[in-house]
């Protein structure tokens, strides 16, 4: 048996998924026996590291008095920290650059032309992604707001929600907001909530992590860009036993690309001021997966299909069908990548009458069929 330690947290949901995934490869590959002792981000290293003398380690190497102790140990060590304390470990980490873009995409579908992002300077991964999202943002030729707090900010979330009132109170509206995770979202809705400030009317937050339980306890329910912790975590414990097995790795770096979006109430508005194709796109939205048409969406919204279309086709840069495809299969990749269910569930739940076209319209649009879609983005 291979003795292996986890120096990964359980108290929030991207490091549980990254547990999750080496759940999933320990499963395949029994021989593993696990040491995992209770542990908090950022804690110093436990006393019983100094004397490790296991296998292997996969780590969230998250200061400097952890990473003083790995560099003494002979073990093969996988790092799946943003802060970089070992530069000559391997390492794994979200692709913030397509996190960002998937929130600067999910923002303007929405309408909105006004963009802000709110971060943590203490993370690497948060200065990262406004990085990103600002250049994502350039890039469709809107400017950028950031989040920059002071020096002195307060500790208690109290003080913190007070500084994000003052930022908010200085920013264009209707605004579409990314935070760097969804515990700065839901800060940013409790700061929106106290100064009477409509949510997603004239504010829309999306955060990162979707840990559902932050998500469903905000106040309106906050949207979030889902990474792939899952794979991570498994494609993190693959390395790791090639290492053990006498792999030589330097220090590469492996970028997980995010599985999408969960859409919530705290984005789920246009932002534009065109209320009938505001109502087409939120009946869109709604209905999609029961396997509407356009001819059903034009007897919800009364216009000529012409004029409905160019209309459309000039605020999205797309047509009635085309959304109701995009949402229906994001909704199959969700579904393919968050569950077991078979592909014939799948299309039904998705509003596909019919399997073999859910196929072959997969492989046009995304590029893959869906069954290696699944296996690309679980392992």
């Amino acid at each position: 048996m291979r003795q292996v330690a986890l120096l990964i947290e359980t108290s929030n949901a991207y490091a549980r998924g990254l547990l999750r995934g080496v759940i999933a490869y320990m499963r395949e590959h029994p021989e593993w026996s696990i040491y995992l002792a209770e542990h908090g981000r950022g804690d110093k290293p436990p006393t019983w590291l100094a004397d490790w003398n296991g296998d292997g380690i996969l780590a969230r190497v998250e200061n400097a008095a952890m990473g003083k102790i790995l560099r003494k140990l002979k073990s093969p060590i996988v790092d799946l920290s943003a802060a970089r304390q070992l530069p000559a470990l391997p390492w794994f980490e979200t692709d913030d650059a397509a996190i960002a873009q998937l929130a600067v995409e999910h923002l303007l579908e929405r309408g909105f032309r006004e963009l802000a992002y709110c971060g943590d300077p203490r993370f690497n991964w948060a200065k990262w992604r406004g990085e990103h999202f600002e250049h994502a943002a350039r890039a469709a030729g809107i400017e950028c707001f950031h989040y920059h707090p002071g020096l002195k900010l307060p500790r208690d979330h109290t003080g913190q929600v007070a500084d994000l009132e003052r930022w908010l109170a200085r920013l264009p509206r209707p605004v579409g907001i990314m935070a760097c995770y969804d515990f700065r979202g839901l800060q940013i809705l409790d700061a929106c909530r106290q100064s009477g400030i409509a949510v997603p009317d004239e504010v829309a937050v999306i955060g990162v992590d979707n840990d559902e339980l932050l998500c469903e306890l905000s106040h309106p329910p906050l949207s979030s860009v889902v990474p792939n912790a899952h794979r991570t975590g498994y494609d993190a414990a693959a390395l790791l036993e090639s290492m053990m097995a006498g792999e030589k790795v330097g220090g590469e770096t492996h970028l997980i690309p995010p599985v999408g979006i969960a859409t919530r109430q705290s984005t789920d508005v246009l932002a534009i001021n065109d209320a009938v194709i505001a109502r087409t796109v939120r009946y869109i939205r709604e209905h999609a997966c029961k396997g509407i048409n356009v001819q059903d969406v034009l007897k919800a919204v009364p216009q000529s299909r012409r004029r409905l279309e160019n209309r459309f086709r000039r605020l999205l840069g797309r047509t009635p069908h085309d959304e109701i495809m995009r949402v229906q299969l994001n909704r199959v990749k969700m579904l393919l990548t968050g569950t077991d269910l078979s592909l014939a569930q799948i299309a039904e739940k998705a509003g596909f009458e019919h399997v073999e076209y859910l196929s072959v319209v997969f492989k046009k649009e995304i590029g893959l069929p869906p069954s290696q879609f699944r296996a690309q983005h679980r392992r």
